[in-house]
């Protein structure tokens, strides 16, 4: 999350320590969303009298935005590489019904009843989502039909097959195995704690002490790998923050991590789905940073000729990228019809706008090749954090959706104040 400064030699430069200033200002994206989500939580927390912040509650805002971050990763490779996909929220309903008819809907012949099993049925629907995105890909990479045009044209497609195959009306319920996706919790295999900390109704608190050690495990993990990076940095002679400003930014996020983990391990645990999320953010944080495959795609959309002229090839990267984007509009699908245990003709419709929000609220730029993993996670919470807040205050629909038009609005123009200002 640091931005990199070259060093102006050839020769192995000599690494320093920025100036807090200048740490801040290298970072003020990313700190500043950070910051932001933690001071709209606090607000909606004194707002609605200590409710956000119960456990049942912030488990009840994962589940409610697992298929917006689910999408949003892939979401912000398209946004990253210049294009847009309007089709998402049509395809992940398309796809929810799908799999209520494989499981439910249909009644196979015996020789073909394995397709209604779960797990294959899942996978049915998950390659069935990459076809539908590389489909689209294939148009929009070789056939250059502007990427709006070719989505727009799939989420009206889409929607009226998700009509078509449900009859216009809801088929449920599903397999209790395919509910566990979104509506399950990893098991205590450590067994449960007792905390000498006294809950509100005055006893004592039971945690779910398998959540608290893989918290404890993940920010230890956190603290090395980051520690590493400093160290990487400074022998090749990047700049780097001060070390104490490296210090506290780690604590407040470590205690952050751990606040969170013992709030979840004090009602159930981690959710199935949010092992799932961070699975797909740590595999998308690698892809974007380490892999050739996510340098190809930052440079597609910083500029698209000169990433062809430098022999990236920009179709194949193109068609992949949207294949990505399906498979995960389809994850995203059966997310949403597990928690509904059930799959509607309405399921999907306008989750592409909260998505698109949530990547540019996470600073992903609009003209392409700007976009951080974080940033797209962090501003779908941002956006659920919102939703709920709002929802428990009692704000009225319509001033919610304007209130969220105003957030994305200033978000898109402190992106381009910023890079106004850096021109």
């Amino acid at each position: 999350m640091t931005t990199e400064t070259a060093p102006t030699s050839t020769a192995p430069a000599q690494a320093h320590e920025l100036s807090l200033i200048g740490a801040l200002r290298a970072n003020m994206r990313d700190y500043g969303l950070l910051l932001a989500l933690i001071l709209i939580m606090l607000f909606f927390q004194y707002f609605t009298n200590g409710v956000l912040f119960k456990p049942v509650n912030l488990t009840n805002i994962i589940l409610q935005n697992s298929y917006i971050i689910v999408m949003a990763l892939g979401m912000l490779l398209v946004i990253v590489a210049g294009h847009i996909d309007l089709s998402v929220g049509s395809v992940s309903g398309f796809v929810g019904a799908l799999a209520a008819m494989l499981m439910v809907g249909w009644k196979f012949p015996p020789e073909l009843a394995f397709l209604a099993n779960p797990i294959v049925a899942g996978a049915i629907c998950l390659v069935a989502g990459a076809a539908i995105g590389a489909a689209q890909g294939y148009i929009i990479a070789y056939h250059k039909v502007p990427a709006f045009i070719v989505t727009l044209a799939g989420m009206l497609i889409f929607k009226g097959l998700s009509l078509a195959i449900l009859s216009g009306k809801s088929v449920g319920p599903f397999p209790a195995e395919f509910q566990m996706l979104s509506a399950g919790f990893i098991p205590d295999v450590l067994g449960p704690i007792t905390t000498p900390f006294i809950a509100e109704n005055g006893n004592n608190v039971v945690l779910h002490s398998t959540t608290m050690v893989i918290a404890i495990v993940a920010v230890v993990a956190m603290v090395f790998f980051a520690l590493r990076t400093r160290a990487r940095r400074k022998a090749r002679g990047y700049d780097v923050e001060p070390f104490s400003f490296f210090v506290v930014k780690n604590l407040l996020v470590a205690g952050l991590v751990l606040f969170f983990a013992y709030m979840l391990a004090s009602y159930r645990g981690l959710p199935n789905v949010l092992v799932v999320m961070a699975v797909l953010i740590a595999g998308f944080v690698f892809l974007t940073k380490r892999m050739t495959f996510g340098r190809r795609i930052y440079a597609i959309g910083g500029n698209l000729k000169a990433a062809s002229l430098s022999g990236i090839k920009t179709e194949r990267t193109t068609f992949y990228i949207f294949a990505i984007m399906g498979a995960l509009a389809a994850l995203a699908g059966m997310i949403y019809a597990a928690r509904l245990n059930s799959a509607t003709p309405k399921a999907g419709q306008g989750l592409e706008l909260d998505v698109i929000a949530a990547v540019f609220i996470g600073g992903a730029s609009a003209l392409g090749g700007v976009g951080q993993v974080a940033g797209a996670v962090i501003g779908a919470f941002i956006m659920g954090v919102m939703n709920n807040g709002m929802s428990i205050m009692g704000v009225n629909i319509d001033w919610q959706q304007m209130i969220k038009g105003v957030v994305l609005l200033a978000a898109v123009f402190f992106d381009l104040y910023n890079k106004n200002k850096s021109a």
